[in-house]
């Protein structure tokens, strides 16, 4: 048994937080994964994992060979996959991460349209609203949707999005219609606590100067679903991505307000890590990605 098979099935199973959980994600039995990695251990002479009954953690010789294991692993795949590039196959497991937003709203149908055209491909898709560790945790790409900062990673803008603030109409009609964001202030508000913003909105003024609003939120809550729920159940004003708020906007269930003082720079990313070769697959996916969403986002009918 190579050591290159050995240090997978180690990967599989820290990856998977457990020996099970591993032997069916990847089509093994148990007893063998623990063979392998125990082989591994034994050729290594350490402990990378300390073993209970229910459950195991990685000891810090563990933490350590796994992350470089990682590494190691990724390079002979897309090395691998850089030789088959010639032939146009496009196949194996593309490690993704996504937010329940995107993945939720209309063009999280994009990935399924994408599994549909390349059978070959295997799409592992963890949805986390959190910004994931793309090197540390092992993902091929991210799906992100914010204003990108992180220049330690590759970036493609796949697609512009903006950020409208919304209100039901029979909550402007109760309150009024705000005429400076400063107004919120005193208005009631719906807060997305993924936002990286939360209570301290930003806007900006007819200069282009930015400024920031302190906001009290009526109802705070960590899904895009649920702020447009409450938004048009007339609860408050909300921010929302424009592919969340557009049906609604569009039945008039919401309107739009202080248009003239959104900020904008937003877009949907692709994001990788910096690597010697990028994979077929995920090139095709990226490819996949920013063609969709060219034919189905226009400028004039937005999602």
């Amino acid at each position: 048994m190579d050591t290159l098979t050995r240090m997978r099935a180690f990967i599989d199973v820290v990856e998977a937080e457990g020996f099970s959980a591993a032997a069916r994600k990847v089509g093994r039995s148990k007893a063998l994964l623990s063979k392998y990695v125990r082989e591994l251990e034994d050729e290594l002479g350490a402990l990378l994992l300390n073993r209970t009954t229910r459950q195991f953690s990685l000891t810090e010789t563990g933490h350590t060979y796994y992350q470089r294991a990682v590494e190691i692993v990724r390079e002979i795949d897309t090395l691998s996959e850089a030789v088959r590039e010639t032939s146009g196959d496009i196949k194996g497991r593309i490690k993704l991460s996504a937010s329940r937003t995107f993945a939720d709203a209309p063009i999280g149908r994009a990935l399924i349209d994408f599994a549909t055209a390349h059978p070959d491909i295997v799409l592992d898709i963890q949805l986390d609203d959190r910004f994931v560790d793309l090197v540390e945790e092992g993902f091929d790409l991210a799906i992100r949707i914010t204003r990108l900062d992180d220049s330690s990673l590759i970036a493609r803008r796949l697609a512009p999005f903006s950020l409208p603030l919304c209100a039901a109409p029979a909550l402007i009609e109760k309150v009024g219609r705000p005429e400076h964001p400063r107004d919120l202030q005193h208005l009631p508000c719906i807060v997305d606590t993924n936002g990286r913003f939360r209570h301290n909105w930003p806007f900006r003024e007819a200069d282009g100067t930015v400024f920031t609003v302190p906001v009290s939120a009526r109802i705070e809550v960590n899904s895009p679903l649920a702020v447009r729920s409450a938004a048009v159940a007339g609860l408050g004003f909300a921010f929302q991505p424009d592919f969340i708020a557009a049906p609604e906007i569009a039945a008039g269930r919401l309107v739009t307000v202080l248009d003239g003082h959104i900020t904008d720079g937003a877009g949907i990313y692709a994001v990788y890590p910096h690597r010697r070769y990028l994979p077929a697959k995920v090139r095709a996916l990226v490819d996949f990605l920013a063609q969709w969403l060219k034919e189905n986002c226009s400028a004039e009918d937005r999602w």
